[in-house]
C-alpha cells in the first residue's frame, strides 16, 4: 500500500486507514499489494490464497488485476480463491449469481484454474446446507487459510452477509438478509419480491482468521457506516467493527467514503488545525459554525464566546477576534447562498437597490438570457430533484434544455406496460396484425408469464417513460423541441455489469458542443442505489476533460451545479446555491412529478425510503428550509440546494 496514503492514527480511529482521492487510485493500490503477494508466493513456490468479495466496490479492483495479467504478465496459476458469499437459492448461471459475477469480472480473464476457485453453492438442497457450509470451512483450512481477504461494507455495516446481530464466533452458514440489504439488491432482481431472502456467507470468525484483511469502501453513501465501523465501539450491530480486533486490517477508502471520519468532518475535535496541516479557510469556517449552531440549537448570531470555548473552537473565535465577528462570517456565507434568481437577472430590467445574484460567477453573471442544460440521468430526476428551480429558470426567461441520459425502461413494471398496451389494443388504433401481437403480449404480462420479445417490450417501456418526461417538462414550461433523449449506450448492459466508454462520452460531447451552455445542472447524487447517477457523473467528467483538452471556448464561461436526487440532500456546509420556493411552486413541482405515472405508487426501486418520490422531495425541501430558518435566516416554504463545481476542478477529478 502506498505509504503516503496511510493516515497517522488518532484517538478516534481504532483501525488503520488509507484514503485516496478516488476509487480507481485506491483500487490500483490494492491490486498492487495483491500482485506483490502473488509474485512473492510464486518465488517461494507456495500457493497464494485470496478471499474475494463481490458487488460494485471491487469491480475496479478486478479490472486492474486483469490489466496486470494482460499487460504485466501477472500469473494466477498458483492462486486459490474463496468467495465470501452467495444468494440462496440461486443457480450459478443466473445473471445475479456471484459465480457469474466473478467469471464476468475476473475468472474468465486471467489464468486461474477453475478447480481452485470456490464459492458457496446457491443450489445445495436445504437439508444439506449445514454440511456444505462445514465443508467450505474445511476447504479453506486445507488450502492453508486465507492470506489476504478483500471486503466491502454494506449500508447495515455487514461484511460478507454477516448482518447486524451476527456473533463474532460465527462461521460459514445460511443467513436471513436484512431488509435494507435486500432493497439495495432489488435493482439486480427486478424488484423486492424477486430478491432472495437468504444467503450463504462466510462468518465473522472465518473472515478474522485471514492473515491480512483489506476493506474497501467508495462513495458518500458509505461514509456514515464507515465512520461507525472505524470510530465506534466493537459491536455485533455493525459487524465490520469486529475488524478492530484484527491485527492486520486496513480500511482503504476514497475521499467521499472517508468524509464522515472525525479528521475530515470535525477535525477541530482532534486538535488545533495548524498541527494537522489545515487552516480556517472559508469552507472549514462555515462547517464549524454550522456544526456549533446545530450542537447548541441556536441561531448563528446568538452563539457566544462560551459556546465556542466549550466546543473546542477557541482558535476559530480568536482568528476572527470574537464570537460575534465569527458569527457574522458564518451568517453571511449562508445568506449569500440564497437566491430567487438561479440564472441571474435581466440587466435591462435591473432596478436601483436590487440585490446582487451572489452565487453566480462574474464571468457569466451579466449574460442574459442564459443557455441552461439540465442533465437528468433518469427521465424523472429533473423534476424530482430540481423541479422548482427548473420552473424558475423557465419563467425568468432563460433558454432551458433538458437531456435525459438513459431511458429508465427497467423501472417500468410489467403491470404498467400491460395497462398501456391493453389500451392501445382495445382502442383499435393498431391494425389487425399488430392487435394480435398486442393481445399475445398483454396475456403474457397479465399472467406473469415470460415475454418472448424482451427487447421489444423494453423499447415500449422506454417510450412510456419518454412521454412521461415530455409531459412533466411541459408542466415546467419546457417544450418538446428542447428535450434531448440521449439513450447513452452503457444502459443497454446488465445492471451489475454496466460500464461507460468512449461512445457514451461522444454522445454527451456532441450535445455540449452544439448547445454550449452557460449553466449545467447535473446529478451529483452518489447515494443512487442503481449506480446510474454515478456513471452519468463520470461520463460528464470525461466529457468536460475532453472539452478542456480541445480548449472549447464555451467552457471558460460555463458554470456547473450539482443537485442531489431522491436519496439524500447536500450537507448545509456544502451548499453553494439555495433556491427558495413558494407554496405554489411546490405544488407545480408536485404536478410535474405526478406526470411520471409509472413511478407513482409502484416504482420498482424506491430504495430504503418507502415513500413516493413526491413525498420525499417535499419533505426534504421543507426540512432544508427549516434548517436555514433554524440558523436564523429567512423562513421559506421549501428550498432546493446545489453545490458548485468549477469545470477546471471537475477536470482534475476526471481520472480518479
Amino acid at each position: 500500500m502506498t505509504h503516503s496514503h496511510l493516515l497517522e492514527r488518532n484517538h478516534h480511529e481504532h483501525v488503520p486507514v488509507a484514503v485516496f482521492a478516488g476509487s480507481l487510485a485506491a483500487s490500483r493500490a490494492v491490486a498492487a499489494e495483491i500482485a506483490a503477494l502473488i509474485r512473492t508466493r510464486a518465488k517461494e513456490g507456495r500457493p497464494c490464497v485470496l478471499g474475494l468479495a463481490t458487488g460494485s466496490t471491487p469491480v475496479s479492483l478486478y479490472a486492474e488485476l486483469v490489466r496486470l495479467h494482460r499487460e504485466e504478465g501477472l500469473s494466477f496459476a498458483g492462486v486459490t480463491t474463496f468467495n465470501l458469499d452467495e444468494y440462496y437459492p440461486l443457480a450459478p448461471e443466473q445473471p445475479q449469481s456471484y459465480r457469474r459475477f466473478m467469471r464476468t469480472h475476473l475468472f474468465d480473464h486471467v489464468n486461474l484454474d477453475p478447480a481452485r476457485t470456490h464459492l458457496p453453492s446457491g443450489t445445495v438442497p436445504k437439508p444439506g446446507v449445514d454440511a456444505h457450509c462445514s465443508a467450505y470451512e474445511e476447504a479453506i483450512s486445507a488450502a492453508g487459510g486465507i492470506d489476504l481477504q478483500i471486503l466491502g461494507i454494506g449500508r447495515t455495516g455487514h461484511i460478507g452477509f454477516n448482518e447486524p446481530g451476527s456473533p463474532r464466533h460465527s462461521l460459514t452458514r445460511l443467513v436471513t438478509l436484512d431488509p435494507l440489504t435486500r432493497r439495495d439488491a432489488a435493482a439486480d432482481f427486478g424488484g423486492d419480491q424477486a430478491t432472495p431472502r437468504h444467503a450463504l456467507t462466510m462468518g465473522v470468525r472465518s473472515i478474522l482468521n485471514a492473515r491480512r484483511v483489506i476493506l474497501m469502501a467508495w462513495g458518500q453513501h458509505k461514509a456514515d457506516i464507515v465512520q461507525q465501523a472505524i470510530e465506534g465501539e466493537v459491536s455485533s450491530r455493525v459487524t465490520a467493527s469486529f475488524l478492530q480486533e484484527h491485527a492486520n486490517t486496513l480500511y482503504v477508502l476514497d475521499a467521499a467514503a472517508a468524509g464522515s471520519l472525525t479528521r475530515y468532518r470535525t477535525p477541530w475535535l482532534i486538535g488545533p488545525l495548524a498541527e494537522q496541516g489545515l487552516a480556517w479557510d472559508e469552507r472549514m469556517t462555515r462547517r464549524a459554525i454550522l456544526w456549533l449552531s446545530q450542537l447548541k440549537q441556536k441561531p448563528i448570531l446568538k452563539l457566544t464566546d462560551e459556546d465556542y470555548n466549550e466546543a473546542g473552537l477557541q482558535d476559530l473565535s480568536r482568528a476572527h477576534g470574537s464570537a460575534y465577528e465569527a458569527n457574522l462570517v458564518g451568517f453571511y456565507q449562508m445568506q449569500h447562498t440564497i437566491t430567487g434568481w438561479p440564472g441571474g437577472r435581466d440587466p435591462a430590467k435591473a432596478k436601483p437597490g436590487d440585490a446582487p445574484v451572489r452565487p453566480l460567477r462574474a464571468a457569466s453573471a451579466g449574460v442574459f438570457p442564459k443557455r441552461v442544460l439540465v442533465l437528468s440521468p433518469h427521465p424523472d430526476d429533473d423534476v424530482i430533484s430540481m423541479g422548482g428551480t427548473l420552473c424558475r429558470l423557465v419563467d425568468q426567461g432563460h433558454e432551458v434544455h433538458i437531456a435525459y441520459e438513459v431511458s429508465g425502461a427497467g423501472a417500468v413494471s410489467n403491470e404498467a406496460a400491460w395497462r398501456v398496451l391493453a389500451f392501445v389494443r382495445d382502442s383499435e388504433l393498431a391494425d389487425k396484425a399488430n392487435t394480435t401481437r398486442l393481445d399475445q403480449m398483454c396475456r403474457a404480462l397479465a399472467n406473469g408469464g415470460t415475454v418472448e420479445t424482451a427487447p421489444e417490450l423494453l423499447g415500449w417501456k422506454a417510450l412510456i417513460r419518454r412521454h412521461e418526461a415530455i409531459s412533466g417538462a411541459r408542466v415546467c414550461g419546457v417544450p418538446e423541441n428542447r428535450l434531448h433523449f440521449l439513450d447513452l449506450p452503457f444502459y443497454a448492459g446488465e445492471a451489475r455489469s454496466r460500464r461507460y466508454g468512449p461512445a457514451d462520452v461522444a454522445v454527451l460531447a456532441k450535445l455540449l458542443d452544439q448547445f454550449q451552455p452557460h449553466l449545467i445542472y447535473a446529478a451529483g447524487d452518489l447515494d443512487d442505489p442503481h449506480g446510474t447517477h454515478r456513471l452519468c457523473l463520470q461520463i460528464l467528467r470525461d466529457t468536460i476533460a475532453q472539452a478542456a483538452e480541445k480548449k472549447a471556448a464555451w467552457l471558460a464561461s460555463a458554470e456547473l451545479w450539482l443537485y442531489r436526487g431522491a436519496w439524500a440532500e447536500w450537507p448545509l456546509d456544502e451548499i453553494d446555491l439555495a433556491v427558495p420556493l413558494s407554496p405554489q411552486e411546490v405544488l407545480r413541482r408536485r404536478r410535474a412529478i405526478f406526470r411520471h405515472e409509472t413511478q407513482k405508487d409502484q416504482a420498482l426501486f424506491l430504495g430504503e425510503d418507502r415513500r413516493e418520490f413526491w413525498q420525499r422531495t417535499e419533505d426534504r425541501s421543507r426540512r432544508l428550509a427549516q434548517a436555514y430558518n433554524a440558523l436564523g435566516l429567512a423562513e421559506y416554504e421549501a428550498m432546493e440546494a446545489f453545490r458548485r463545481y468549477a469545470p477546471t476542478d471537475f477536470v482534475r477529478t476526471a481520472a480518479l
